[in-house]
C-alpha cells in the first residue's frame, strides 16, 4: 500500500512515509530492498509488511500472520489488545518477526524465507518476560532478546529455550516513564540500545546508550533525548518507537511512530499513530537525529514510487486485498467473496458494532479528509458502513428493507442521528470526512463526519452531520486509529464495490 499524506514536490518527500494506523515500525534491509511491519492490535490478519526500494515509497505485501495457527484473537479480545510492536529483522539468509500477543499467547517469533509470506507457525517464548520484543545476534552466534523495562534474555529463536535470568540493563533518563521499545544494534565498536520513553502520548521520545558488549553496562548518550516534540507546538507529535537502519550508501535512517493532531484544544488525532521517516547523522560517536517535518528533503538516490492501492474494490478477485482487516478473526462463513461472485458477503455474527465479535472488513483512513462509498444489497439481511475507532465509539449508517438509519456511539451512549425510507434494491452508502482547517473555538474537531445515501443520479442526500472528535484516541484512548469498513448486523450482507478516495481541501 503506498498511499500519501500529502502531494510531493520535487526534492521532497512527504511524512508520513506510511500514513494512517501504522504504529510501531520495525524496519530492516535485505540487499537494497527494504521491509517494515507494524502493531495491528485486535484485528486480523495480523502485522502488515511492506516492501521499499528507497525507504519513502512503501508498499503492502502482505501480513505476516493471516493464519488461526499464528493469530488467536479470543471473541472477548479488547481492544487495543492482540498484537504488540514487532521487530523485523534479516539474519543468516532468514527474515525473523517476534510481537507480543497480549491477549493470551506472549512471545511468539516467526520466520520465513520471503517476507511476502507464507511465514511460519509461531516458535512460543514462555520464557521471555515483557512487551516490544527486540531480536539481536552477536558475533558468537548468540541471541539476545531485550523487552521493555528494558531487560534481557539470551534464547534459542529455533526452539524459544531461554538460557539464564532475564537481566536488567537501562531504563533510560531518570524519572522517564515507560522505557520500551528496545531495539538493539552493534555498530562499530559499540552495542548501541535504542528506547521510547515517556509513553506513547505527548512525551514520547527516544533515548540511546551504548556499551562494548550486548550486555552492556550501557552508558547513556548526553544528548538524550535524540528525539521528541514533547513541550512545542510541532505538527507531528508523540514521536517514539523508532527503529534505525543503514543504507547501502552507508547513511542511516530511522523510522518512527508520531501522530497529527487537528481541531482545537487539546488537539485530537484521528488517523491513528503513523510511520515517519528522518535521516540519522553521526557525531563522537552518536547518532543525532536530523529535523522531523511533513515535508522534508529526498534521500541522495533515485526514488521508485509505486501505483497507489486503488480507491475502488469491485471485489472481483478470490481473495481480499492486504490492506482489508477485520475484528479479531475473518473465516470463510462469514466473508467471502465466492458465495455471489463480484460481490463481497458478510454474514452476521454480532448485531451491532457495540459488540467485539460483529462482522466487519475496513481498512485504515489514510488522509484527513475521504470519501467512502459503497453499494449496498440488503435483501437477505441488515448492515452497512461505519468509521470504527473501537466498539464504544463509532458512527455508522446501517441498511435494512427500506430503510436507512445513521447511528453514534459514544462511549456509553448510543442513538439513532437520523433515519430515512429507501426505494427496494441496492443503496449506496456515503461518508465524507471533511478536516477543519480554520479554527474559531478551542473545542473544535479536527474534522466532520457526513453520512448518507447516494440516489440514482448521484446526488449525495446527507442525513447527519458529526463531530469527529469523538471518534479520536484523546476521547476514547487506546492505541489504534480509525478503520472505515463494511459490516453486517443481521443475516446476510452483500457489498457490489467499496470506494475510497482522498479529498484533497
Amino acid at each position: 500500500m503506498r498511499v500519501s499524506s500529502k502531494p510531493e514536490k520535487a526534492n521532497t518527500i512527504a511524512n508520513p512515509v506510511i500514513p494512517g494506523f501504522h504504529p510501531d515500525p520495525s524496519v530492516c534491509r535485505a540487499g537494497e530492498d527494504y521491509y517494515l511491519a507494524c502493531s495491528s492490535f485486535e484485528y486480523f490478519p495480523g502485522v502488515p509488511v511492506f516492501h521499499s526500494r528507497d525507504l519513502v515509497h512503501w508498499t503492502q505485501i502482505g501480513n505476516a500472520l493471516d493464519r488461526p495457527s499464528q493469530l488467536r484473537l479470543p471473541p472477548d479480545t479488547r481492544s487495543s489488545g492482540g498484537i504488540y510492536a514487532p521487530t523485523l529483522r534479516y539474519h543468516d539468509g532468514r527474515f525473523w518477526l517476534i510481537v507480543t500477543n497480549v491477549s493470551g499467547d506472549g512471545n511468539l517469533l516467526f520466520t520465513a524465507t520471503d517476507p511476502a509470506g507464507p511465514w511460519s507457525d509461531p516458535v512460543r517464548l514462555p520464557g521471555v518476560q515483557g512487551i516490544d520484543p527486540d531480536l539481536a545476534w552477536d558475533e558468537d552466534g548468540n541471541c539476545w532478546c531485550t523487552t521493555a523495562g528494558v531487560g534481557q534474555i539470551r534464547i534459542d529463536p529455533r526452539t524459544g529455550e531461554t538460557f539464564g535470568p532475564s537481566r536488567r540493563l537501562w531504563s533510560g533518563a531518570p524519572g522517564a516513564k515507560a522505557p520500551e521499545a528496545p531495539h538493539l544494534y552493534q555498530i562499530g565498536d559499540y552495542w548501541y540500545l535504542l528506547i521510547a520513553e515517556g509513553g506513547t502520548e505527548r512525551c514520547h521520545g527516544v533515548s540511546i546508550a551504548r556499551g562494548r558488549t550486548p550486555t552492556g553496562p550501557f552508558e547513556p548518550c548526553p544528548a538524550n533525548p535524540i528525539l521528541t516534540h514533547r513541550g512545542t507546538d510541532h505538527p507531528i507529535q508523540n514521536t517514539g518507537h523508532a527503529d534505525l537502519v543503514q543504507a547501502p550508501d552507508g547513511s542511516w535512517w530511522m523510522v518512527l511512530l508520531g501522530v497529527r493532531p487537528g481541531g482545537g484544544t487539546p488537539g485530537w488525532h484521528v488517523l491513528g499513530r503513523e510511520t515517519f521517516l528522518v535521516p540519522v547523522d553521526w557525531a563522537d560517536g552518536w547518532p543525532v537525529v536530523g529535523e522531523l517535518s511533513t515535508s522534508m528533503p529526498a534521500p541522495p538516490w533515485p526514488l521508485h514510487p509505486h501505483a497507489a492501492v486503488p480507491g475502488l474494490d469491485d471485489f472481483d478477485l478470490s481473495e481480499l486485498a492486504p490492506h482489508w482487516i477485520s475484528l479479531r478473526h475473518r473465516s470463510p462463513e462469514v466473508c467471502t467473496t465466492k458465495e455471489r461472485p463480484g460481490w463481497l458477503t458478510l454474514q452476521a455474527h454480532g448485531e451491532s458494532l457495540d459488540e467485539p465479535d460483529v462482522t466487519f472488513v475496513g481498512r485504515r483512513q489514510q488522509h484527513v479528509s475521504c470519501r467512502v462509498r459503497a453499494l449496498v444489497d440488503v435483501t437477505d439481511g441488515r448492515g452497512g458502513v461505519a468509521v470504527r475507532l473501537d466498539e464504544q465509539h463509532h458512527y455508522d449508517i446501517e441498511a435494512s428493507a427500506g430503510n436507512v438509519q445513521v447511528r453514534a456511539r459514544i462511549g456509553p451512549l448510543s442513538t439513532v442521528v437520523a433515519s430515512r425510507t429507501t426505494p427496494p434494491g441496492p443503496v449506496v452508502l456515503r461518508i465524507e470526512v471533511t478536516a477543519v482547517h480554520a479554527v474559531d473555538d478551542a473545542r473544535t474537531g479536527p474534522d466532520t463526519v457526513t453520512i448518507g445515501i447516494e440516489e440514482a443520479d448521484g446526488t449525495f442526500v446527507e442525513l447527519a452531520s458529526l463531530d469527529g472528535k469523538y471518534l479520536s484516541t484523546e476521547v476514547a484512548g487506546g492505541f489504534t486509529g480509525r478503520v472505515i469498513g463494511m459490516f453486517a448486523g443481521a443475516g446476510s450482507v452483500h457489498f457490489d464495490w467499496f470506494e475510497y478516495e482522498p479529498v484533497e481541501r
